[in-house]
């Protein structure tokens, strides 16, 4: 037992991608640390680690592929509290959300592919996580783009940059497209919902995946693309409750795919990322 599984995949992560760029640039060249938003070690930890070993530029890396208010955007602003009180010397570059990112979707396809090899799924359900429809428009930037009507998010826009209903479908339509999906074997919820009190994204997904049961579907697959580390909402709320619900109601197996976690190809995706970073800081 290892704990929180987040922090401990979190920080093989971190571990697996130190072990990379001193490859690529020595040993402790480009300083690497692992930082929770909420809990420990925390982002203020993580700063001042790298501060205590001379770091100035930092690229701040949020581990979610999708912009969102309550993930991406208070993971930015409290790093930049942070830095502007403590660690004012430090000069901070983030990472865009990656939602449609090409080695993303590969790396997202690949662990997809390799899960469900040799199981005879019959739906493959992308999971997101929940936020309510108000974050939603908040975040469009035009103020009139957003209709909440699931069409507008293949209508091209700005609004795009900072919506989190249109890179969760993107991301599932450019995962289809990877691996040849057939139009009706794939389809997208949201998950996590955390209060009944307003209004959600939707399809949710545990009336989906009970839907599905009842419907006759025996096999039903199910990822969770808003998570890059297995967490409690993917290996609890997905793994145990949502698995017993679709048995429950009629379903044979749920076959639950792994988030992309520390695997290798990921691990060094991020290492191409960071070389990215650094050639334009050496440019500059």
């Amino acid at each position: 037992d290892d704990g929180s599984p987040l922090l401990d995949i979190t920080l093989r992560q971190a571990s697996a991608l130190q072990t990379k760029v001193d490859q690529s640039y020595g040993i402790n060249k480009v300083v690497v640390a692992g930082a929770m938003r909420y809990g420990n070690p925390s982002i203020h930890f993580g700063l001042d680690a790298l501060a205590k070993k001379g770091v100035t530029e930092v690229l701040l890396l949020p581990l979610y592929p999708q912009f969102a208010m309550a993930t991406t955007e208070t993971i930015l602003v409290l790093a930049e509290e942070i830095r502007a009180k403590h660690f004012p010397h430090m000069e901070f570059t983030s990472l865009p959300a990656f939602y449609d990112h090409p080695d993303y979707i590969r790396v997202l396809s690949n662990t997809i592919q390799e899960s469900l090899k040799g199981k005879n799924w019959e739906h493959l359900l992308f999971s997101y996580h929940g936020v309510p429809e108000r974050h939603i428009r908040k975040s469009d930037i035009t103020k009139s783009h957003c209709k909440m009507d699931c069409k507008c998010c293949f209508e091209d826009s700005p609004a795009h940059a900072y919506c989190y209903r249109h890179q969760c479908e993107k991301t599932t339509q450019n995962v289809a497209a990877y691996l040849e999906l057939k139009e009706g074997t794939y389809s997208t919820s949201f998950q996590s919902r955390v209060s009944i009190l307003g209004s959600w994204l939707k399809p949710y997904t545990d009336k989906t995946v009970e839907a599905f049961a009842k419907n006759g579907t025996k096999e039903l697959a199910i990822v969770t693309p808003a998570f890059i580390s297995d967490c409690l909402e993917t290996l609890e709320e997905i793994g145990m409750e949502a698995a017993e619900d679709f048995e429950d109601n009629g379903g044979k197996k749920l076959h639950v795919i792994p988030c992309v976690n520390d695997r290798e190809d990921w691990v060094n995706v991020m290492s191409r990322w960071i070389d990215e970073w650094a050639l334009k800081e050496m440019a500059q």
